[in-house]
């Protein structure tokens, strides 16, 4: 069965670009990114990573620490943070895991159990490790996102995903498509909507299952 939203993510122990880490005790009570990716060295990943290291104080600034994970050793993501920093122009602050074997990318459930790496392999054998999971200080899976190796990533989408995640999680609120920080939320559908105005103030009816208030951000 998948991984699905408000499940608790697997804890593991792994090898890192800064060392082992225990996943659950690295989250700790923070909020967490973790990405993947099939392969070093490959064009569409490293300028992805490069992307993640430019908004370092934009991961911080929400509470937030990201870590990568692709199927190669600690020794090829070493030289690989190399010449990601040089694409991206800045240090690759956050840890990358090693995962030769296998086994975050199945607790996660992007590869199948039986899955393996065949000598000579490309990143086809493991392009469905092209995934973003956001996931709560509470350990629990918050959003997924699954791209195919030709199409990069959108971080400023993550972005604004986290941004809306922190909202809706600590506000009590709803936000519309499209929406960023600062902007009109909706009312969930569980509160009335005479304790809506209690709490946010003025109430815009737009339907009756659709109303909406200003950010009480």
């Amino acid at each position: 069965m998948g991984l699905r939203i408000n499940d608790t993510v697997p804890n593991f122990t792994a090898q890192t670009s800064q060392g082992e880490i225990n996943f659950h005790d690295w989250i700790g009570n923070s909020w967490a990114i973790l990405f993947s990716h099939p392969k070093d060295f490959t064009p569409v990943c490293t300028t992805e990573f490069g992307a993640v290291a430019q908004l370092a104080d934009e991961w911080a600034k929400r509470g937030t620490k990201v870590i990568g994970v692709s199927v190669d050793g600690v020794e090829d993501h070493k030289k690989w943070i190399g010449d990601i920093a040089s694409y991206a122009g800045t240090d690759v602050g956050f840890p990358i895991i090693a995962d030769e074997g296998l086994a975050v990318s199945k607790a996660f459930d992007m590869l199948p159990a039986d899955a393996y790496l065949p000598d000579g392999r490309t990143p086809a054998d493991s392009q469905t490790v092209r995934s973003v999971f956001i996931i709560g200080p509470d350990k629990q899976l918050k959003l997924s996102m699954t791209y195919p190796m030709t199409v990069g990533r959108n971080f400023a989408e993550v972005l604004r995903a986290l941004d809306a995640l922190q909202a809706s999680t600590g506000l009590g609120v709803a936000t519309p498509a499209n929406w960023e920080v600062g902007q009109d939320v909706i009312v969930p559908t569980s509160v009335t909507t005479e304790d809506a105005k209690a709490k946010y103030g003025e109430v815009e009816e737009i339907f009756p299952y659709l109303r909406r208030v200003k950010y009480p951000g």
